[in-house]
């Protein structure tokens, strides 16, 4: 049976990611983000507010706050935590809708960011204990049992949550599997996991672990396989700038062939990759003219899928119908909108 056009729809979140700091407790060798404990200033709320005034006039509506972890001990925990509060409540009251990724949090710390964002994510990677000798070695807080228990967190609080596998990091083949079906298993208790991310290791100028970059072309199997695991209404997503972008040149056919296997999410798309920041990400009009034609029609979501809106406190949900208007207008703007893709808080 030839598809429907609702089949030939790719979804991306308009997205700009905050990051309240940099420094990391962890060590993992694969890292391009982290900076050591203490070397780098915490971004205030005065410098947010100023930064997110200026996206006001850009196509953004989720802000991602993606922080490096200040260890559950530490004596400034607290206030790290805080920060990524007020972060949240911040971009929230200036019309944006949040996504939290800070690492491993408390059930409390969780249950707290739950009223101030609409989603909250965290990458599994891989749960093979293997790589605590290896790429997590200096990494306390990649312990599998450590992350695997936030899923099932978020699934007990009801929040709407995003996990994924990092691929070529020194698993095997046998490791995927084992872990999407970890995640099937949760999922199928608790029906919270909207996405998983399927992420090719991409060699950056910061790591110190000498490998090759995952092969792209090798992604449309694991694609595949993964939706023949995953319960069917967990979306998966691919980040396009780790598979077109290879060594510099682009390469439509493996984003393509990653679609045709059952990606159906780039995740969120802003003008920097802060985990990858030596792979741009490719903007809105450059994926247009990748997939329009073969037929794949690039639609903006939000970082919340419509099923899970009644998990929301009622200010939120008044927020996310607000975006939800904005990005789904009536049939009569719809025309002038798919000329002009623009959108605004």
């Amino acid at each position: 049976m030839p598809p429907t056009s609702h089949d030939r729809i790719v979804t991306y979140s308009p997205a700009y990611t905050i990051v309240p700091t940099y420094e990391c407790f962890n060590r993992c060798s694969y890292c391009n983000f982290r900076t050591e404990p203490g070397k780098s200033p915490w971004m205030t709320i005065s410098e947010a507010e100023t930064l997110l005034k200026k996206l006001h006039s850009q196509d953004v509506c989720e802000i991602l706050i993606l922080s490096g972890e200040v260890h559950l001990h530490s004596s400034r925990r607290q206030a790290w935590f805080q920060r990524i509060y007020d972060l949240c409540e911040l971009a929230l009251t200036m019309g944006f809708l949040p996504h939290t990724n800070a690492g491993p949090l408390s059930f409390e710390e969780m249950q707290q960011l739950k009223k101030v964002n609409v989603s909250m994510g965290l990458m599994l990677e891989q749960l093979t204990p293997a790589l605590l000798n290896t790429v997590h070695k200096h990494a306390p807080s990649k312990i599998p049992e450590v992350r695997l228990q936030q899923l099932e967190w978020a699934g007990k609080l009801n929040i709407p949550f995003t996990t994924g596998l990092l691929l070529g990091i020194g698993e095997t083949e046998d490791d995927w599997w084992e872990t999407l079906e970890a995640i099937s298993h949760i999922h199928q208790r608790y029906h919270h996991i909207q996405e998983v991310i399927l992420q090719p290791h991409s060699p950056g100028h910061q790591q110190t672990f000498d490998a090759p970059p995952f092969d792209p072309h090798q992604l449309p199997r694991v694609i595949s396989q993964a939706r023949q695991i995953l319960p069917s209404d967990i979306t998966i997503q691919i980040p396009p700038n780790l598979v077109i972008d290879i060594v510099g040149a682009r390469h439509t056919v493996p984003l393509l062939a990653c679609v045709e296997a059952g990606a159906r999410d780039l995740g969120g798309i802003g003008p920097k990759d802060e985990v990858n920041p030596d792979y741009p990400h490719p903007q809105y009009q450059e994926l247009r003219e990748i997939l329009e034609p073969a037929g794949w029609e690039l639609v903006p979501r939000l970082p919340i899928y419509p099923q899970f809106d009644d998990w929301l406190s009622r200010e939120l949900q008044t927020a996310v119908k607000q975006w939800r208007k904005i990005m789904h207008p009536t049939p009569v703007l719809q025309e002038e909108r798919s000329t002009n893709f623009r959108f605004h808080c």
